[in-house]
């Protein structure tokens, strides 16, 4: 692979990129714009969304032939699951709940995350998100219970090289997640009322982005 590579280098890169490289929409504003000149080992060209349908267009002026990646990214709701190499289940289940159907202020729950991989794959990370003020249990502070944590199941398939238990989200990092059914839990205690909105479920490898999956939480509402 490196050998056809250098051949292919050889053969079709042997000139420096040298001038500027414009990205724009055609026939629109605005415009982004890279000059080789300060930046040789190339840069980002960032345009919003247009307003109406809109076709990509670059050029360059100057020698060489440069590389294009071209990515769209939007800050949009999830509503369904999305599976690209991951496929996630998600189940919560009430250790220590006040009222039946109802979460209240002091009440302890399990999450459990199950998770399909597609193919065996290093360091991958698995993130949760958490309610606002919860408490993901087994840190091993003072205020931890024990007897809470008492069912938590192991991991199953896939061991994690290091769990995080973080404000917002608790996160298992794998060095190595093999093909196939794996899973991991924690235990929450809530600590605030209120209603909350939490972001997706994710799963991903951390070195290869866009092999991941997503899954949408509903709101969570707590009440003291």
């Amino acid at each position: 692979g490196t050998l056809a590579l250098d051949k292919f280098g050889a053969r079709f890169e042997s000139a420096s990129v040298a001038g500027s490289t414009r990205a724009s929409y055609e026939g629109a504003a605005p415009s982004a714009t890279l000059n080789w000149g300060t930046q040789a080992q190339g840069g980002v060209l960032a345009l919003p969304w247009p307003a109406a349908n809109a076709t990509l267009k670059l050029a360059h002026e100057g020698g060489g032939k440069p590389w294009a990646a071209i990515r769209s990214t939007a800050a949009v709701p999830l509503r369904e699951a999305v599976s690209a190499g991951y496929r996630i289940t998600r189940t919560v289940t009430a250790v220590e709940q006040k009222t039946a159907g109802t979460w209240t202020r002091g009440d302890v729950l399990r999450v459990r995350v199950e998770v399909d991989a597609q193919a065996d794959m290093t360091w991958v990370v698995v993130a949760d998100p958490v309610p606002a003020g919860a408490t993901v249990l087994g840190s091993g502070l003072a205020r931890d219970s024990q007897v809470a944590q008492a069912g938590q199941r192991s991991p199953t398939g896939a061991w994690p090289a290091f769990e995080e238990r973080a404000q917002e989200a608790f996160r298992a990092y794998y060095d190595y997640a093999p093909k196939g059914k794996w899973s991991v839990e924690y235990t929450l205690r809530l600590n605030q009322d209120g209603e909350f909105n939490l972001p997706p479920t994710r799963v991903e490898a951390m070195y290869a982005p866009d092999v991941n999956g997503m899954l949408p939480n509903a709101p969570m509402k707590v009440v003291p």
